[in-house]
């Protein structure tokens, strides 16, 4: 089940745009941090539609099998790093911390695997380089020229100097920042790109796919910009990159490595999944007519079919594909999806039950069938969804959707006190501090003094009461 949370990029990057005192230097400041933030990551910097967070077993399962290799060559905890799948349609992918994104588009547009590896490869290099503490220093570095031009530009106007002299001070600090900046940004990225080649022919990748995702952005940069400036570029030109990669990783002895079929296919799969669930259903059916009878188009049209509330063509769809490959569990679970959302939930739970049968490790599909047990308020199923939701949340217990559907459990059970928890604990997760206070405090107020339930309300109280207290500093 493809889920969508809104959600500030920015804020996963571990980027804040605040800053502390008033007056024209700090708005001088967040004006110069608004700009660069911008620029930090991404690998190509195009028009962007308005972005989501997606949630997606199936999706989430095969970057996991790209990345985590990866990660290891890198010198990481793979299970440390988060990964975030962005909805847009841009070829992007950025990096802070220990969190990584990526966008839609960069797998839609990608022609194989190794394309979409080589880009993970490259925003490891990031992580492991720890370059957004050293972008954090850069800033504040880039800052200062501008700041003290500023104050330049002022004294001289104070003083009676011709405004062109002072609003020329101001210009010339603000230019020598910049400049500062972007150099710094550049060389980021070829030691991220060189730190990709490293980790790719540690595991026995090609650096094919990095190449030619380059030659990819080769392509955008003469679409979109005729004659780039170097200097002006906080990346190094496409091409430049591409050549750099190429002498040095054609010499490597798995630079002829290619993905296999299956795993062309794996990838074909995904992008029509995506396609179905990022496009509107007549779009979906342009790029996947009812002519081609291949299984990523069929997958695709199941999708643009239920979008478009046309249950009976995507159950053919999806019903041609788990009779083909019934041990796949993603079929199953978008069947129980499709019956969900057009109320019949009690038909829905055999298929959810047969996908968390056939991968048992992964939360979102138990959620899905707890939300199906719920759904029908009988009350065998709540009882037995509450067991199922609770196996999920103890496997990721930060997702806020299945807080929600405990709470509603909880509810249709009568227990007003842990469905008043799992909501509080649902809008901790959601980021609502507010309503997570509210409800963990009439939790704490009905459940037992000294339970595991109680402790849990007063460690809700106390994060929440922590981040409000931070707000207000």
């Amino acid at each position: 089940m493809m889920i969508r949370y809104i959600r500030r990029t920015t804020a996963l990057l571990g980027v804040t745009l605040g800053d502390k005192g008033t007056g024209m230097l700090t708005r001088l400041r967040k004006m110069i941090l608004i700009a660069l933030v911008g620029v930090l990551c991404p690998l190509w910097a195009g028009p962007s539609a308005a972005q989501v967070l997606l949630r997606d077993a199936e999706i989430e399962a095969w970057i996991d099998s790209l990345s985590f290799p990866v990660f290891e060559a890198a010198g990481l905890r793979p299970e440390g790093v988060n990964i975030y799948l962005i909805g847009d349609p841009t070829p992007n992918a950025a990096a802070g911390g220990m969190n990584m994104l990526i966008h839609t588009g960069l797998i839609t547009l990608a022609d194989s695997p190794n394309q979409v590896e080589g880009v993970i490869a490259h925003e490891a290099g990031h992580i492991a380089g720890g370059h957004s503490v050293r972008t954090a220093e850069a800033i504040a570095a880039a800052s200062r020229p501008a700041m003290l031009s500023l104050v330049l530009g002022a004294a001289l106007l104070a003083v009676g100097a011709p405004p062109e002299l002072g609003i020329s001070a101001i210009g010339a600090g603000q230019q020598i920042g910049q400049s500062s900046f972007l150099s710094f940004s550049r060389g980021q990225e070829s030691a991220a790109d060189q730190a990709a080649v490293n980790y790719l022919e540690a595991i026995g990748s090609s650096s094919q796919g990095l190449v030619q995702f380059f030659d990819k952005l080769q392509n955008r940069q003469l679409i979109t910009a005729n004659q780039p400036i170097p200097y002006l570029q906080t990346h190094p030109l496409a091409l430049q990159r591409s050549s750099v990669i190429r002498s040095r990783a054609s010499e490597s002895e798995y630079w002829a490595v290619e993905d296999t079929p299956e795993e062309i296919f794996e990838l074909n799969m995904i992008q029509a999944k995506i396609v179905g669930f990022m496009n509107e259903p007549f779009v979906t059916q342009r790029l996947y007519p009812l002519s081609d009878q291949s299984d990523p188009a069929r997958y695709a049209r199941a999708v643009a079919h239920y979008r478009a509330s046309n249950l009976d063509a995507a159950s053919r769809e999806i019903d041609h594909l788990i009779a083909k490959y019934p041990d796949n569990p993603y079929f199953h679970e978008l069947k129980g999806q499709m019956l969900f959302e057009h109320g019949r939930p009690i038909e829905a739970i055999d298929p959810h039950r047969r996908s968390t049968e056939l991968a048992p490790q992964f939360a979102l599909l138990k959620v899905n069938l707890g939300r199906a047990l719920v759904a029908t308020e009988d009350q065998d199923h709540v009882r037995e969804a509450i067991d199922i939701l609770n196996e999920a949340l103890r496997m990721e217990q930060n997702n806020a959707f299945a807080w929600t559907e405990l709470a509603r459990a909880h509810a249709l059970e009568g227990d007003n006190s842990l469905a008043a928890l799992a909501q509080a604990e649902a809008y901790y997760h959601y980021g609502n501090s507010r309503e997570a206070l509210r409800f963990a405090v009439r939790a704490r107020n009905d459940l037992k003094p000294g339970t595991p339930e109680h402790q849990q309300a007063l460690d809700i109280i106390v994060a929440t009461a922590d981040q409000a207290q931070q707000r207000r500093r």
